[in-house]
């Protein structure tokens, strides 16, 4: 304990303690390094932020390099910041290349101002999400059908980028799909990633379209190595299904001036004052939120 003490105490009192300050100020250039400290650690997150961060503590590590060897004559202090000061620039040409290299064509772009920068998604996290659809939008030409009741395969999950897309079963108007909504996300919740199915609606084009199109094993092979991207593609998938869900619960009349109601899935009547209320015997089956949409609207074609 002796020798511990006698350690910190010499490490503590073996400078003099200052007896006098300078009366005079540092330099300029001193008190322009602070003010880039101070401005520097301002910074934000993200690679903006980034290189906001490095650029001005940067500048800041340069003055004092400076000061050090004009005002204090002090090799090393200067050593120091300089040795910082090439630290930052270096952090600030990797951040710069890092930003060029994450760029994207107009429409990916755009699809990322609009859908995932609001969500707080970084550029590499949608750089990722990019890749695994191979950078691709596909075009799909007016009347031209995106899957067929009966006959396509559920084996991608697809992105509406413009246009419009028309949702048909057995020739009846469902509903519609607008950019920004997935094209198969019922599709794609009603199945586990090992089961394979089939469309049960039509899909068709109403005018020229543009669509992004993840290969459903190669999304799941995604999903496993970045569960951040898994839980934000659920949350997306589940918010598309529920617009689809309110959007055709407000155009399915189940007679009398009633409308069917989501949210009382086991009833097709609501009761009226004075009037019992009609359990229906057609249960909607559970397994696909497009199989309950597609029942749904043959009950109300059934009562036209």
């Amino acid at each position: 304990m002796g020798e511990n003490a006698s350690f910190w105490e010499s490490l503590i009192y073996a400078h003099p303690t200052c007896t006098t300050w300078k009366q005079e100020a540092e330099g300029s250039i001193y008190h322009l390094a602070s003010i880039f400290f101070v401005v520097g650690f301002m910074g934000g997150s993200g690679f903006f932020g980034l290189l906001y961060v490095f650029s001005l503590l940067g500048l800041g590590f340069l003055c004092s390099s400076v000061w050090a060897w004009l005002d204090v004559c002090a090799a090393d202090i200067f050593s120091w910041n300089f040795i910082l000061f090439v630290i930052c620039f270096i952090q600030f040409i990797y951040v710069t290349y890092q930003v060029r290299s994450v760029s994207f064509d107009k429409e990916f772009q755009e699809l990322y101002s609009a859908l995932f920068q609001p969500l707080g998604i970084s550029l590499t996290v949608y750089r990722k999400i990019v890749l695994c659809c191979d950078a691709e939008v596909v075009t799909l030409e007016k009347e031209h059908c995106y899957a067929m009741q009966g006959k396509t395969p559920i084996d991608k999950l697809s992105l509406l980028v413009s246009g419009r897309i028309r949702v048909t079963v057995d020739g009846e108007f469902l509903h519609y799909i607008f950019p920004l909504q997935f094209l198969d996300s019922p599709e794609w919740d009603s199945l586990r990633p090992t089961e394979e199915g089939i469309f049960q609606v039509t899909l068709t084009a109403e005018t020229d379209c543009r669509y992004v199109a993840w290969r459903r094993k190669k999304l799941y092979l995604l999903f496993a190595k970045h569960r951040f991207i898994s839980r934000l593609f659920s949350i997306l998938i589940g918010s598309d299904i529920a617009e689809k869900l309110y959007a055709l619960n407000d155009r399915v009349q189940v007679g009398k001036g009633l409308r069917y109601d989501i949210r009382l899935p086991n009833f097709y009547h609501v009761s009226l004052p004075g009037t019992p209320t009609v359990k229906s015997s057609h249960h909607l089956q559970r397994n696909s939120p497009r199989q309950k949409l597609t029942g749904i609207a043959n009950c109300d074609t059934s009562r036209k």
